[in-house]
C-alpha cells in the first residue's frame, strides 16, 4: 500500500506549482521580448537598462531555479529528466552558436537546471543524513556568499567580501563551475556556482515542509491552481524552447513590413 501511494505521488501533477511556473513563464517571455526589441531591433527603451529591469530578470531566474529544486522530489525518473533538460540546453547552445553567434547562449539556464537535477541523484544519499533545516540554512548562506563569484569575488551583489585568485578563472570547465574566464560571452549565463545553492534551497525547503507534513501539506497548498497558467507550467520546457524563435520571427515580420 505504501509503495502504491508513493508511486501515485510521483505521478501526480500539482496545479499550484504548475501555475507559478506558468506565471513566471509569461514574465520571462515578456522580458525576452523587451530584450529583443532593445538589443536586436535597437528600440529605445531606456528603462530596460535600469535597475528595475535587472530586478525583473532576477525575479524570473530565481523563481525558476528555486522552484526546480523544490519540485525535484516530486518528479519521477530524475536521471531521465535531468538528461532531457540538459540536452535541451545543449540544443539551444548549438543553435544560437550556429545561427546567432553574436547572441549565443553558452551554459544557459537549461544547462544549469539539468546539471542540478543530475547532481542531486548521487548527492541525495548524503543529503538524507543532513537535517533539512540545516541544509536550507547552509544552501542560502552559500548562495549569498558566492553570488558574485562570476565577477571574481565572494559576496552578494554590491557587497564584495573577498577577491578570488585569478588563476581560477581559466578554461571552459572553470567557467561552467562559475569562475568565468576572460572574454567569455553568453547572453544567458548561469554557472553551477552560485545557482546550484539556490536550487538546493528549494530542494531542502521541500524536504523540510513537504515530507514532514506529507499528504496534508500537498493537498492543502499544492493541488489548487489556475488552469490556464497550470497548462503553461506543465509544458514549460517546450514553450521555453519555442518562445524565442516565435517572438523573434514576429518582430522580424513587423520590422520588414514597417508595422511599428
Amino acid at each position: 500500500m505504501g509503495v502504491n501511494k508513493e508511486k501515485e505521488r510521483k505521478n501526480q501533477r500539482y496545479e499550484m506549482l504548475d501555475s507559478i511556473r506558468g506565471a513566471v513563464l509569461i514574465s520571462m517571455i515578456l522580458y525576452h521580448a523587451c530584450w529583443d526589441l532593445v538589443y536586436i531591433f535597437k528600440k529605445d527603451f531606456r528603462w530596460f537598462e535600469g535597475s528595475g529591469a535587472y530586478v525583473w530578470q532576477q525575479s524570473i531566474c530565481w523563481t525558476f531555479i528555486f522552484l526546480s529544486g523544490f519540485c525535484w522530489s516530486l518528479g519521477k525518473r530524475p536521471v531521465k529528466r535531468g538528461i532531457t533538460v540538459f540536452s535541451a540546453g545543449v540544443v539551444v547552445s548549438l543553435v544560437t552558436i550556429v545561427f546567432m553567434p553574436k547572441d549565443r547562449v553558452v551554459f544557459g539556464v537549461l544547462t544549469l537546471i539539468g546539471s542540478c537535477m543530475l547532481l542531486i541523484v548521487p548527492l541525495r544519499k548524503l543529503f538524507v543524513k543532513l537535517p533539512a533545516r540545516r541544509g536550507l540554512f547552509f544552501s542560502i548562506v552559500l548562495f549569498v556568499l558566492t553570488r558574485n563569484i562570476n565577477r571574481g569575488y565572494l559576496g552578494f551583489e554590491e557587497w564584495k567580501l573577498l577577491r578570488l585568485p585569478k588563476v581560477l578563472y581559466q578554461g571552459k570547465i572553470m567557467t561552467f563551475l562559475g569562475f568565468t574566464e576572460p572574454k567569455f560571452y553568453s547572453t544567458d549565463y548561469f554557472s553551477l556556482i552560485p545557482w546550484f545553492f539556490l536550487f538546493l534551497s528549494g530542494y531542502f525547503l521541500y524536504c523540510m515542509i513537504g515530507e514532514k507534513n506529507g499528504v496534508n501539506f500537498r493537498s492543502r497548498y499544492l493541488e489548487a491552481g489556475w488552469k490556464p497558467l497550470s497548462f503553461l507550467g506543465k509544458h514549460s520546457l517546450i514553450i521555453y524552447l519555442l518562445h524565442q524563435p516565435l517572438v523573434y520571427g514576429i518582430f522580424i515580420l513587423l520590422d520588414r513590413f514597417s508595422l511599428w
